[in-house]
């Protein structure tokens, strides 16, 4: 039986609202595979979520506060939120400009496997990134997608942070692309502070906006091809 995935678009959201929702979401897919045990004629929901956030600060669960650059008056006179998550990972930033990528998917009907399941979510980063003319790649040792230059520091363009309970997963990617990067400024992004390595944009790359639209359109493109599915 093929795997049938549904997109929802969810606009600018606060990241309250969108843990919220994938929440439910996630907990809806793990109710109802405990519900059918291993009845074979049961077919798995997944979901595929894209949004943007408002400005915010999440700390994984394995991050540092040391990471948070601002105490907590200037945490509250910036007006950016500040959250504790569940995901894997250190510290990162959401905004406006950046898309944000919610797979909601039951691995058991794809493969049980997190480390092929991270891999597959650059991938498909990597394979949008390749449509602009844009070489990009992993980095031994450090999540996400990157865009390497041996006459400057490494570029980090994409932040990956997953939570996975009963094989379905929560959270996913952080693309930027034409994020306010100055706003990477009161963090040490994803807890890596080396003067080799900093953050980047699609804007910033290209020396232009990019639609994004165009962009959400690719990226669940290359989801379904990846993932072998079909939109429902």
């Amino acid at each position: 039986m093929d795997n049938q995935v549904t997109h929802q678009d969810l606009g600018l959201i606060s990241y309250q609202k969108a843990w919220d929702y994938q929440t439910v979401l996630n907990k809806k897919l793990i109710d109802r595979k405990r519900a059918n045990g291993e009845d074979e004629g049961y077919q798995a929901y997944h979901y595929l979520l894209t949004c943007e956030h408002k400005p915010v600060y999440t700390l994984g669960k394995s991050g540092s506060m040391d990471n948070l650059l601002l105490d907590k008056s200037e945490l509250s006179q910036s007006k950016f939120e500040f959250f504790k998550i569940n995901r894997g990972g250190d510290i990162t930033y959401h905004g406006p400009g950046q898309l944000v990528v919610y797979p909601i998917f039951d691995l058991e009907y794809f493969f049980r496997d997190i480390h092929k399941y991270v891999r597959f979510l650059e991938e498909v980063v990597i394979r949008t990134l390749a449509e602009y003319d844009i070489v990009a790649t992993r980095q031994e040792g450090f999540t996400g997608v990157w865009i390497l230059n041996d006459k400057g520091p490494s570029r980090k363009i994409c932040a990956i942070g997953v939570h996975l309970s009963r094989w379905v997963t929560l959270h996913g990617l952080a693309f930027n692309i034409n994020s306010n990067l100055s706003h990477f400024g009161n963090i040490i992004p994803c807890g890596i502070a080396t003067e080799d390595k900093t953050v980047t944009s699609l804007e910033k790359e290209l020396g232009k906006k990019v639609d994004m639209n165009e962009v959400k359109t690719k990226i669940k493109s290359h989801f379904a091809s990846l993932f072998e599915y079909k939109y429902v």
